[in-house]
């Protein structure tokens, strides 16, 4: 990923403070995991996530949970059985794209974490749902992700 942290960091900060909200210094913090990387085990006490995940600078997803979240966080994307909308269905459902074999296709989330990074924003549980929402809108914006929500939410890449 070629992305520039500081500069991320620094616009969120001032649409932050455009939508009245102040992020204290430490309030917001960035953890990458390059691939090969393994699934962090938990969200810190204290703490909400915006997570992303990317295959070098193609962003494939950009995502939200809560303090409470923590399968949501740490293991259900990677196995496309999970829950109703996760990035290892997204993946297997473009096989061709990303070139899976069956035995890729079998083990998606070791390949997802073999081939994917994934970089978490931490946010201060105490600024709250609505500062972690527009973190996420932000980022959805900035990055473009190629799988957003569920199908019938609409089209990917920036098409309503």
């Amino acid at each position: 990923m070629n992305w520039n942290y500081d500069s991320i960091l620094s616009d969120f900060i001032a649409v932050a403070r455009l939508a009245g909200v102040i992020v204290p210094p430490g309030a917001l913090t960035i953890e990458l995991l390059s691939a090969p990387h393994a699934p962090p085990p938990r969200i810190p006490s204290g703490k909400m996530a915006v997570y992303v995940f990317a295959r070098g600078n193609d962003v494939l997803k950009v995502g939200k949970v809560g303090s409470k979240s923590q399968a949501r966080y740490t293991s259900q994307h990677y196995n496309p059985g999970s829950a109703p909308s996760t990035l290892a269905a997204s993946i297997l459902a473009e096989r061709a794209r990303h070139e899976l074999n069956d035995d890729d296709a079998t083990q998606m989330g070791q390949w997802m974490k073999n081939n994917l990074d994934r970089v978490n924003f931490l946010l201060d549980e105490r600024l709250g749902m609505r500062v972690l929402t527009l973190l996420e809108a932000f980022l959805q914006c900035r990055l473009n992700p190629r799988y957003e929500g569920f199908g019938s939410q609409g089209a990917a890449r920036g098409q309503a």
